[in-house]
Order: C-alpha cells, then sequence, then structure tokens
C-alpha cells in the first residue's frame, strides 16, 4: 500500500506526458499518436503527477494559455493504484497549482466525465454543458470549392478566428496542431475572409475531427464532409456542444452514432464563446 500522505507534487518531463497519453490510450479515450508531443510543445510546465520509487503513477494536465486561461484535463491514476485516495489529492493539488500559474480570477476548464462531475463540482467547477462524442464512418464526397488546407500565411486569420469559439489565444498549441503528422487541415474561404476550419488526425482507432468551427451549418457540413473524405472505410469521431443544436443536427444527418459523453465544466466564470459557431471541441485534453 503506498502512502498517499507522502506523496509529492512533481512536475512531468516530456516522457511522463507520454506514458500519460498511453494510459489514456489504454482507458479507451483514443487519443491521437501525436498528441503527447502537441501538449509539451504547449505548455512544457504544464504536467504534474505523483511517482513511487522513481515510477510515475498518476498525472494530469494543469496547462496555462499566456496565464490568461487554464484547462486541466489527462487526469489519470494507474489502474492497479486507485480507490487509495492518489487520484483526489492529486487533483487538488493540480487544481490550486494551476490557480496559482494563472493571473488573479482567471478561469479554469475542464471536461469531466459523468460519474466524476459530483466531484469536480465540490471542487468548484460548474458545468456550462454537455459534450458527446459521435462516430460516422468515412467516405468520398463532393465539397466547396471554398475549401482549401490551412498554410502559413493563413495562421494568423486562424488565429483570431480561433479566439472567437476558444475564448482565448492559443498560438503556440494551434501551430503544432496544424502541422502535426497523420493529420489534414481545412478552411473555408470566401474574398479572402476565414469563415471556419477543422482539423482532423489519425487517433488510436480510427480518426478525429477537432476543432470544427464554423459560421453557419452549411460551412460546418463542407468542412465535415472534407474531413470524411480523408478517412473513406475508417471510424470519424466528432466531440459536439448539445448546446449548440446546429451541431446535433449535423451528426444525425450524417447518421453518426453515440458514443460517450463529458461535461465542460469551469472554475470561475466561463469564458465568452460563441458557442453558435462551435461544431465540434478540439480535445478533452487540453481544451
Amino acid at each position: 500500500m503506498i502512502s498517499v500522505e507522502n506523496l509529492e507534487l512533481k512536475k512531468l518531463n516530456q516522457d511522463g506526458v507520454n506514458t500519460l497519453v498511453d494510459w489514456a490510450k489504454n482507458e479507451g479515450w483514443n487519443p491521437g499518436e501525436n498528441d503527447s508531443t502537441v501538449f509539451w510543445k504547449t505548455d512544457p510546465d504544464g504536467f504534474y503527477g505523483f511517482y513511487n520509487d522513481k515510477e510515475l503513477i498518476a498525472g494530469g494536465a494543469v496547462v496555462s494559455y499566456n496565464q490568461e486561461f487554464g484547462f486541466m484535463g489527462l487526469f489519470i491514476v494507474h489502474p492497479d493504484l486507485r480507490e487509495q485516495g492518489i487520484g483526489k489529492k492529486l487533483w487538488y493539488l493540480r487544481r490550486d497549482l494551476l490557480i496559482k500559474r494563472l493571473h488573479n480570477n482567471a478561469s479554469i476548464g475542464m471536461d469531466g466525465v459523468v460519474a466524476m462531475q459530483p466531484f469536480y463540482e465540490k471542487g468548484g467547477f460548474n458545468i456550462a454543458f454537455r459534450d458527446e462524442r459521435y462516430e460516422c464512418i468515412g467516405k468520398k464526397m463532393d465539397v466547396s470549392t471554398n475549401i482549401s488546407p490551412i498554410e502559413t500565411e493563413d495562421l494568423e486569420k486562424l488565429f483570431e478566428y480561433d479566439i472567437a469559439c476558444f475564448g482565448y489565444k492559443r498560438q503556440e498549441f494551434l501551430k503544432s496542431w496544424f502541422s502535426m503528422p497523420q493529420s489534414n487541415t481545412f478552411k473555408y474561404s470566401e474574398n479572402n475572409e476565414v469563415l471556419g476550419y477543422a482539423v482532423i488526425r489519425k487517433v488510436d482507432k480510427g480518426y478525429k475531427i477537432g476543432p470544427l468551427f464554423a459560421n453557419n451549418n452549411q460551412i460546418a457540413e463542407e468542412l465535415y464532409k472534407s474531413c470524411l473524405n480523408t478517412a473513406s472505410g475508417d471510424s470519424v469521431y466528432l466531440d459536439i456542444p448539445t448546446i449548440n443544436t446546429k451541431a446535433v443536427d449535423l451528426v444525425n444527418k450524417y447518421d453518426a452514432k453515440y458514443v460517450f459523453e463529458c461535461a465542460r465544466m469551469y472554475y470561475g466564470q466561463a469564458p465568452k464563446v460563441a458557442i453558435d459557431k462551435i461544431y465540434g471541441i478540439t480535445t478533452f485534453e487540453l481544451g
């Protein structure tokens, strides 16, 4: 039996983040094959956990976006060591550390599985909306000529567009997210103006779209079809905020099947975002 009282919070190196993502794969969370590299580049100081005899036994993200907004994700205790109080101690230490990493009164987000939501609520988080994961099978379809890949010269416009949907600047994350191996990026443009974008990447089982942001349902559908085009015959997953009923309509139109759900939760004030533009969130791990 491990002495929970003697466990000390330690910063993880990149190998530690890789281990957490491997555990996430074993949990069936279906992470991307290159997710850990992007996560690490986003905030190398944003991952902490517990070690026992130099072996990682539990960990999670405490990522800061320019000290303006934080996100707690990738929270995992090794399956052999659960129900001992390790996770509870780790979670509260991570929450308190992230509060210190941020500006005063900055908000923190997370996506909580249903079973853990009461625990997170006791820790000061409030549910903003439900996220549901849907699975569709990729197939070839014609798409709008307004769709094109994201290029380097598009980045500044994409950064600005993303703020309206995420709520805060996250350039470092996006630069790495857009350039991941085994991924495809798409933007929808009219008159040199970006009206939506999407990323699809290879994950452990199939492919996952995230984010899918668009000004309206028609644009969202064209981006969704573009992503499905790249994964013909494979499972394609999309995590939608059910508060946006147009996102629900989109997955229903393509006969996507419900997989599971989380809830987007916030400690402090929920960010001001254009929820009607969010057809698919980026990740459950970093927001």
